[in-house]
């Protein structure tokens, strides 16, 4: 437990070092005061998890958790205006506290911001980041188009509710896991046991939420 406190303390340092002290301020200020506002940060430290088991420090792994972090940050803000949810964590949401159209670019930045953050591995490992992360960005977009769907239904089955949590969450849990194995150069059998754990750990994950 003690490690994984020095694993958030590290998390957070370095969500707070991200350069957004950017103009126009009303396009980067959302993003300071959205990332300020906390939260699990599970999936980065899946991540670091996932590259501690093959000896993989926590500065080499940060970038990669840091992507997965950024876009899971772009999605909630962008499921916050479509929710018209008016409370994040405990603080008002993007689209509240400004207005739709800022939380629509302002989430667009931190789409960008996590494909920047992989930028940082110039090596041979980051063709099957980019390729693991643009199809997980998918998936969790058709999921969440599925949840949006299903809003209108009232005979959803268990198998249809299953795939679309999978979709929404816990590809995400899974790439999260997967890019630590990738940076550690591990063979596509040693990635899939990984990945598949980070999903089937999400899919108990928004059951257990949705409860």
């Amino acid at each position: 437990m003690k490690e994984f406190s020095e694993y958030i303390r590290f998390i957070e340092k370095e969500i707070a070092a991200i350069n957004l002290d950017k103009d126009p301020q009303k396009l980067f200020d959302p993003l300071k005061y959205f990332l300020s506002l906390g939260g699990k940060r599970i999936r980065p430290m899946l991540t670091i998890l996932g590259g501690n088991i093959f000896q993989v420090p926590k500065e080499e792994s940060i970038h990669a958790a840091l992507c997965i972090e950024l876009f899971h940050n772009f999605s909630l803000v962008h499921d916050d205006i479509m929710d018209a949810a008016p409370v994040r964590r405990g603080k008002a949401t993007i689209h509240t506290k400004w207005n739709p159209s800022v939380a629509i670019l302002s989430g667009d930045v931190l789409f960008v911001e996590a494909y920047q953050q992989l930028e940082k591995y110039t090596d041979s490992r980051l063709p099957l980041l980019l390729k693991r992360f643009n199809e997980t960005a998918v998936e969790v977009c058709e999921g969440q188009q599925l949840d949006m769907d299903y809003e209108s239904r009232n005979d959803v089955t268990e198998a249809e509710y299953i795939t679309m949590i999978r979709l929404k969450t816990s590809v995400l849990l899974g790439c999260a896991l997967e890019f630590g194995a990738i940076l550690a150069n591990q063979n596509e059998e040693t990635r899939a046991r990984l990945y598949e754990f980070g999903v089937s750990l999400g899919i108990a994950f928004q059951i257990q939420d949705d409860i």
